[in-house]
């Protein structure tokens, strides 16, 4: 009898561990892990178009109600990392952005520049830097972020909501002396 509950115990947790959620992922058909001449910023010494590439994600989290994207450089030499692209209130049905445009209802927040929109990647000279696209699962349709808001302060509603967040880290850089 014992031996019975403990094969039965046993086989419970195996198959509980086998319905598990897939893993939240993200990923894109135009990065790899550098940067295109094309995807880097065009001024500051960098000659790209800022093209902005597109990402696809799967398995949300359950309960996902809208997603966030955001792009931040973790090495820019500012103590606090550089924002280069926030977008909220994307709808909990899409599972991408195109390259070409935002989901219906999509916007874009102020990026370290001041202003909304894609900023490509124009490390300065002499290193390269790491650059974290990330999608967050939020538990919310739209997020309540003031009007002009700045990315850090867009940050902190985000990740109020998050239920979940999936990462791709590219490397841009550095680059040429002129």
């Amino acid at each position: 009898m014992f031996g019975k509950v403990i094969t039965t115990t046993l086989v419970s947790l195996l198959c509980a561990g086998a319905v598990q959620a897939a893993e939240f992922l993200l990923s894109s058909p135009d990065l790899g892990k550098t940067f295109k001449p094309e995807q880097y910023h065009s001024e500051f010494g960098c000659s790209g178009r800022s093209a902005r590439p597109a990402l696809q994600w799967s398995s949300a989290p359950k309960g996902t109600k809208s997603f966030a994207v955001t792009v931040h450089d973790i090495d820019a030499p500012t103590g606090s990392g550089f924002w280069h692209w926030v977008v909220i209130d994307i709808p909990a049905q899409a599972t991408g952005i195109a390259s070409s445009g935002l989901p219906d209802g999509a916007k874009e927040g102020n990026t370290d520049l001041g202003k909304p929109g894609y900023f490509g990647p124009c490390p300065p000279i002499p290193r390269k830097h790491r650059y974290v696209f990330t999608v967050h699962a939020l538990d919310v349709d739209r997020l309540d972020v003031p009007d002009g808001a700045t990315a850090a302060l867009t940050g902190f509603f985000i990740w109020q909501h998050e239920l979940g967040r999936a990462k791709l880290v590219v490397t841009g850089g550095p680059r040429k002396k002129e």
